[in-house]
């Protein structure tokens, strides 16, 4: 029986979610330096129109659902994307969570229990709104936890978000997706510090996987429960498609298909690395990579349409859908 599932637009069965892009991003950007120090490539409406033209895109290859882990810490605005949303041939699910890969805004050192002004903290108080009220007023809940580390690793106020969102994980089940670092083994200590905190392992996405070949890394990951984020398609300035495909294919000859999701990592805008970087150093960095090249290569490899529909329709429905 299909569960609903919170996208930008409402509720949806988890039977319509259909073939899934599970970690991409729509805008990413500063609002303080959007105000202060304006991007010269940022057009508000032209991002729109350009988010608009993606989903158009995608729902011509066949994708019908993108997950956008933009978070506070990288400039969520979920009226904004609800606004390029609108009428749009796909769903689009939001997250809530926090990017910090060292440490967080000086009000969180200030509030929180132990701290100087005690009180709850407010991050698992802001997961938890946004995935059962809504975000920032706006009635659009969160499907999905969003946490980071990278390679310094759990700093602690990193270890304070990855415990803010087990809480909210355990008051709401709603699964967790990561941000690690790959060529650290990252996910390790992730998935520690997440089982510590009372999460099973299987409501855990690590993501960035596909960014490292080192298959006994990845399969103790899966070993325990995870999936494996191959999330990052196109991105050849971090690792090769190449290696990449390679690296998959490997592991699905190992049998850990329903342990593995696909996507891109990319952006409509993103302030980071903006549109004419991408255009001239990552040209294949886009939302509808997958669909054009990576799966028919899939394909071509031997890879059959029921495995192919296991990475891509159900297990994103199998983690979107068990909140």
């Amino acid at each position: 029986m299909a569960r609903d599932v919170p996208t930008v637009m409402g509720v949806v069965p988890g039977d319509e979610l259909g073939t899934t892009l599970m970690h991409e991003h729509v805008f990413v950007l500063d609002p303080q330096l959007d105000r202060d120090l304006p991007h010269p490539e940022w057009d508000e409406e032209a991002a729109v129109t350009a988010a608009r033209d993606t989903f158009a895109r995608l729902a011509e290859l066949g994708i019908r659902t993108v997950v956008d882990l933009t978070v506070p810490g990288i400039g969520r605005d979920v009226a904004r994307v609800r606004r390029a949303a609108e009428g749009a041939p796909v769903h689009i699910v939001a997250a809530t969570g926090w990017y910090a890969t060292h440490a967080l805004p000086p009000y969180f050192g200030t509030h929180g229990p132990g701290r100087l002004l005690a009180g709850a903290d407010p991050l698992e108080e802001l997961f938890v709104r946004d995935l059962e009220e809504g975000i920032a007023g706006t009635g659009v809940r969160a499907a999905v936890v969003k946490v980071v580390s990278d390679v310094a690793g759990l700093t602690p106020d990193v270890t304070r978000v990855f415990s803010a969102a087990a809480a909210a994980h355990r008051r709401t089940g709603a699964p967790i997706m990561t941000h690690s670092h790959a060529a650290s083994h990252g996910g390790v200590p992730q998935q520690d510090l997440l089982a510590a905190h009372g999460v099973a392992l299987d409501r855990v996405v690590i993501g960035h996987c596909g960014d490292t070949d080192d298959l006994d890394y990845l399969r103790r990951l899966a070993d325990r429960g995870s999936y494996l984020g191959f999330d990052r398609f196109g991105m050849e300035h971090v690792q090769s498609d190449e290696v990449r495909i390679a690296t998959l294919l490997a592991l699905l000859e190992l049998g850990y298909a329903e342990r593995i999701v696909l996507s891109h990592d990319a952006a409509v805008f993103s302030r980071v690395t903006p549109p004419s970087w991408r255009a001239r150093v990552t040209p294949r960095w886009r939302m509808d990579h997958l669909p054009t090249t990576v799966l028919p290569r899939l394909s071509d490899a031997g890879v059959d349409d029921a495995t192919l529909a296991t990475l891509m329709v159900a297990n994103p429905r199998r983690i979107l859908e068990a909140a």
